[in-house]
This record gives structure tokens, sequence and C-alpha cells, in this order.
């Protein structure tokens, strides 16, 4: 009976992630906080929720670049996918944008896999040691990231300092989900409305055959060889994301290009959010909410953790799948909206998730936010340097 209550729990946790995936206001944390806190669930074995959060957690890291490549619509893990995924949004080529996001989660699927007996026996060992050393490693990121821009080194360095001012003041606000309005508006809404000014409007979307969206492989393995750089740190060191990771990645291995950049996203958000789960069995430490809520749930043994890697890998394989067949039919709507009213209205929704999720204080941190994603897109200036936001206080916040 167990194994049915398993497999009920994979497959809703996979509905749930599909769900989660195409509404970022609703973020996969806020339905592990509900479930955790919901005395229904109260005489359900531990395990078999694990399984759902598991399976809804890596199904969001596939699907959530729908809403990001074609509305724009980031949540706080994938917002950098907005900067290639708008142009080639505007090229006709959304649909293999998200696809090349899809090529790096599965890819990271795989890497799990492979790094899951490693941190199992050794992450114990090292953890102390890489701890000491990331804010340094943060500020060399910081200093490639200013210093490869081609524009205006100088303008690159204000983007910076002001995105990490902002960052700090956002942190130290007294708002819940302060990540949530300052993402929104570094990436999202600066985005929008940057489109609403230059009136763009959405070309017919080209929906190609998987076979033949094709990437180099010298292009692949250099996108999942920064993945493999970035992510394990990620993966267990406090205050670090997804986003830091690209920016960690990239910079180590040099410019990408929109495909190679893309594919390392999907890459790098399947991969901390899979290895969240182990680095919790391997030292103990919390690095995602849901990871957090898995702990609240039960102390996982090594027999646990097999069907938490099989969780893993069977709501990857399912969810890259569904992922194709939803962005198959976004590619085939998407230009037959009027994309000033659609930019108008996801502006809107975003403002009313910030104001439920973060209240009047979100709105500040929304309207600052805007004004630096948009005055960045006018300087023609990359926005990485926005990355800033959160780099810089977490700099501050090993070294003081």
């Amino acid at each position: 009976m167990l194994y049915l209550y398993l497999i009920l729990a994979l497959i809703i946790g996979i509905l749930c992630g599909v769900f989660t995936g195409l509404f970022p206001g609703i973020h996969i944390n806020l339905i592990a906080v509900i479930l955790v806190s919901l005395s229904f669930f109260a005489g359900v074995e531990p395990l078999v929720l694990v399984i759902f959060l598991v399976a809804m957690a890596i199904t969001h890291t596939f699907v959530d670049y729908i809403p990001s490549v074609f509305l724009g619509a980031p949540d706080e893990d994938n917002f950098l996918s907005i900067l290639p995924g708008h142009q080639l949004l505007m090229k006709g080529r959304a649909y293999q944008a998200v696809i090349y996001t899809l090529y790096g989660s599965m890819a990271a699927i795989g890497i799990i896999i492979i790094f899951a007996p490693l941190f199992i026996f050794f992450l114990y060992l090292i953890y102390p040691y890489v701890q000491r050393i990331i804010p340094y490693i943060l500020i060399i990121a910081s200093v490639f990231l200013v210093w490869s821009e081609k524009q205006s080194k100088i303008w690159a360095t204000i983007i910076f300092l002001l995105a990490g001012l902002l960052g700090v003041a956002t942190l130290n606000l007294p708002t819940k989900q302060p990540l949530l309005p300052l993402f929104t508006g570094l990436f999202g809404v600066s985005s929008l409305l940057t489109a609403i000014i230059r009136k763009q409007k959405i070309p017919k979307q080209i929906v190609s055959k998987i076979k033949n969206i094709k990437i180099k492989i010298k292009s692949f393995s250099k996108s999942i060889f920064a993945a493999l750089l970035a992510s394990p740190l990620v993966a267990f060191l406090p205050g670090l994301g997804s986003g830091q990771a690209a920016v960690i990645g990239s910079e180590v291995t040099g410019d990408l290009n929109q495909k190679e950049f893309l594919i390392l996203l999907g890459a790098i958000n399947t991969i901390v959010m899979g290895l969240g789960f182990i680095t919790l069995y391997a030292v103990g430490k919390v690095r995602t909410g849901t990871a957090a809520a898995v702990n609240q749930l039960m102390q996982l043994g090594l027999g646990d953790l097999i069907y938490v890697i099989a969780a893993i890998v069977l709501s990857g394989i399912a969810a890259f799948f569904i992922t194709i067949y939803i962005a198959k039919v976004f590619a085939r709507k998407i230009h037959k909206i009027n994309y000033k009213h659609l930019s108008y209205t996801i502006i809107a929704i975003l403002i009313i998730l910030t104001i439920i999720f973060s209240g009047i204080y979100g709105v500040i941190i929304l309207a600052a936010s805007t004004a630096l994603g948009f005055t960045t897109i006018q300087l023609g200036i990359r926005r990485t340097h926005l990355m800033g936001a959160l780099m810089l206080p977490i700099i501050l916040l090993y070294l003081l």
C-alpha cells in the first residue's frame, strides 16, 4: 500500500509543480509551508509527503521558464532567463529558448545522480573549508562581472553598486518575500515597460521538432561545465541561489551565447534544487524552502534518500515532456495576443502579487528596482550586473 501512496504522491506532486511553475506568484515554498502546517496530513506517512514535495519542486524547475520566457514574469530562481528569453521571443524563437533550458534541466538530472554519492560520503569533510572561501569567490566573480562589460565598465560598476545597495536595503526591510519585488522589478517589470515604450509586437513563433533544435557538443559541454563548477557550491552554502551560480559559472568559463546561457540556467536551477535534498541528508543543512519543509516532516535516512533520488529522476523525465507540450501551446497562441495589453496585464498582476506577499514595502522595492532595471536597459549595460543586488549583501554578510 505504501508504494501506491508513493506513486500517487509523485503524480500529484508533478501536477502541482506544473501549476506553481506556470504561476510565478504561487511559489513552491508557499505550498510546502501550507503542507507542513496543515494538521490534515498529520496521519500521512512522512515519506509520502516528502516525495510529493520533491516531485513538485523538480517539476517546477522545468516548467517555470515558460512564463519567464513568454511573459517576462520570473520567480526568484529563474529571473536571469528573461534576458536571452525575451530576445529570442522577439525573434520568434521562444519555444526554442524553453527547449534549451530543458536540455540543461535534463542534463542536471544526470549530474545530480553523479554528485549524490560524492555529497553523501565527502561533503561533511569539505564543507567547513569551502564555507570559509565563499566570500572571496563572490568578490572574484563580481570583479569578473564588471570587467567583462564591453559597453562601459564605469557604468557597470555604478549599476552593480546601486543594485547592491538596493539589495542591502531590501533585505533589511521588515517585509515578507523581499526577493519577489526585487527581482520582479529588476528583470520583469523593467523589461515589460521597455517593450511597451518600444511598441514591441510578438512575432509568430517558430515551433520546430525537438530533433531540429540542436546545440553543438562543444557549446553544450561548456554550459554543463559552468553548471558543474558553480552548482555544488550553491547547493550547500547559505545565501547563494541559482542566479549567483549562473553568474559565477558563466564568468569562469567565459562569455556564453544565448543558447549556452539558457542551458546553463536550466541546469543550475534543477541541480541546486535536487542537491538541496541530498545536502540535507549529508550535512543536515537546509538550503531551499522545500528542503526545509522536508526537514520538518522527517529525518532522512539512506533508504529514504534512495526514494528521493528516484522521485527526482522520474519527475524530471515527466516534466521534460509536459513542458514541451505546454511550451508548444504557448508558442502557437502568444502572437495572437496584443502584447501591449498583455504587458500591462502582467504588470498589474505582478503589482497585486507584490502587495499580497510583500505589502507596502514590497511596492516601494518594486518601484525602485524597476527604475534601476529600466535605467540599465536604456544605458545598454548588461543586466547581469544587477546581480549585485544579491552578491554584495552576501559578501558583506560573510565579511562583516
